[in-house]
């Protein structure tokens, strides 16, 4: 508004191994221990080739992504595969299958959601936040970008929850309702220590629907508390930063000043 020679490479892994028999006569069907390892959570996104003797998939767990390599025996090993060097081999691959169509999924769920702007419409980096109007946290991250926002290098855009105080969704409704959402949320930063903006007397329908929707996507992206961060690299990849970015952390989020 996300060649494999036994001698040379070794295998770091979870510790979980999967008995299941499979035959490569199968035609490609997934072996028994991809299917039980979905049962139990893991989302398999596709299979993509190796040497070795192995079938590799890449897949995520918890949002994250994760590479599963099933033994000739049937064995479901889920790790990181490491060169004799002890550098990760499939790190290219995971990118490719996993995290850069996560990214692109996630980052088109937020640019199709109601925001409130924060900066100049022409501002080269964007970057998402999931914010409650009582948030301590979300105030600090806000005045902590003042600089890069009022240079025009930085566009944040607000995704309010009503989270935090019982009041959070009708102060929500203040910021959303106004003529100027912008303003009113920079009215609401501006007078933070002062208990923020004025909540509106009550809480349209519509805008419940806005909070409810954006608390949904922020536990989706795999956020629990505000604020929640997200920005896109030059690459295309998404990255993710829970809370108030600390030190060197806060370049990280905001590019460069």
């Amino acid at each position: 508004m996300f060649a494999l020679r036994m001698r040379f490479s070794s295998i770091a892994a979870i510790p979980l191994m999967l008995a299941a028999g499979y035959s490569q006569a199968q035609n490609g069907d997934w072996p028994p221990a991809i299917q039980a390892l979905e049962a139990q959570g893991l989302t398999v996104i596709a299979e993509f080739e190796v040497e070795g003797g192995l079938r590799a998939f890449a897949g995520t767990a918890e949002e994250q992504p994760v590479a599963i390599y099933v033994t000739r025996d049937g064995n479901a090993i889920v790790g990181t595969r490491l060169d004799a060097n002890g550098k990760p081999i499939d790190r290219a691959k995971l990118r490719e299958l996993v995290e850069k169509p996560m990214g692109e999924k996630t980052w088109a769920q937020l640019e199709s959601a109601a925001w409130v702007q924060d900066g100049k419409s022409n501002a080269p980096r964007i970057i998402y936040t999931f914010s409650d109007a009582n948030c301590p946290y979300c105030h600090q991250f806000w005045e902590a970008a003042r600089p890069w926002v009022q240079a025009g290098k930085v566009q944040l855009r607000h995704l309010l929850v009503g989270v935090i105080r019982a009041d959070s969704p009708a102060k929500a409704a203040a910021i959303l309702g106004a003529s100027d959402p912008s303003a009113a949320l920079t009215e609401n930063e501006h007078k933070f220590d002062q208990g923020g903006i004025k909540p509106a007397a009550s809480v349209p329908d519509e805008v419940l629907r806005i909070l409810e929707d954006n608390h949904m996507l922020m536990i989706s992206t795999g956020f629990r508390g505000t604020p929640g961060i997200v920005v896109r690299e030059n690459d295309g990849s998404i990255k993710k930063f829970n809370g108030m970015p600390q030190g060197a952390q806060l370049a990280e989020v905001l590019g460069p000043r």
